[in-house]
């Protein structure tokens, strides 16, 4: 399994239990599912709670969401009120993002730049549609993922989508 986190709060984001397309080079898109699960259970391949994690009687609380979001503990912000303050936030990410690129792996500045004008611009006219998620720290600072919800086969699919430049992945 791998495990794609933030590589500046180290936060996870995701992981490749689901399906994920890169689009352009610059742009992860995973596909989740609206589930409804105990509050605290996990679904995760080839998992099997342990025998003291049995029911004990009690009520327990149903949570319902996107199953990438609920799994991977990311948290909803509302800092983006509009798309002026989105785009305030994305110049500073991505003047990090260059700035890290540019010691890490220069060879991919350029296709990071060109690319992820390309990309942004559109998801940027779709703005309204968006919903915004950090990882679990809640740290704007890092990534902040973007959901939206797309007609997939007649089926409404959420759609999370990460910057792969401001991810790291960790095999497990």
């Amino acid at each position: 399994m791998r495990v794609y986190k933030d590589i500046f709060t180290g936060d996870e984001m995701f992981s490749d239990n689901f399906k994920i397309k890169l689009v352009d080079n610059v742009l992860y898109e995973v596909y989740g599912k609206l589930i409804q699960r105990k509050q605290g259970d996990i679904a995760i391949a080839g998992f099997n709670p342990s025998a003291e994690e049995a029911d004990e009687g009690t009520d327990e609380a149903v949570e319902t969401g996107v199953d990438v979001i609920l799994n991977h503990r990311l948290c909803e912000s509302y800092a983006f009120g509009d798309k002026k303050s989105y785009t305030a936030y994305l110049k500073d990410y991505m003047k990090k993002l260059v700035d890290k690129l540019q010691k890490d792996d220069p060879e991919q500045v350029d296709v990071f730049k060109t690319n992820m004008n390309k990309v942004m611009k559109d998801i940027l006219g779709r703005f309204k549609e968006l919903q915004f998620f950090t990882g679990e720290s809640m740290d704007c600072d890092g990534m902040v993922g973007l959901l939206e919800y797309r007609e997939i086969d007649g089926e409404s699919v959420p759609v999370l989508m990460c910057f792969k430049h401001g991810l790291e992945e960790e095999k497990f």
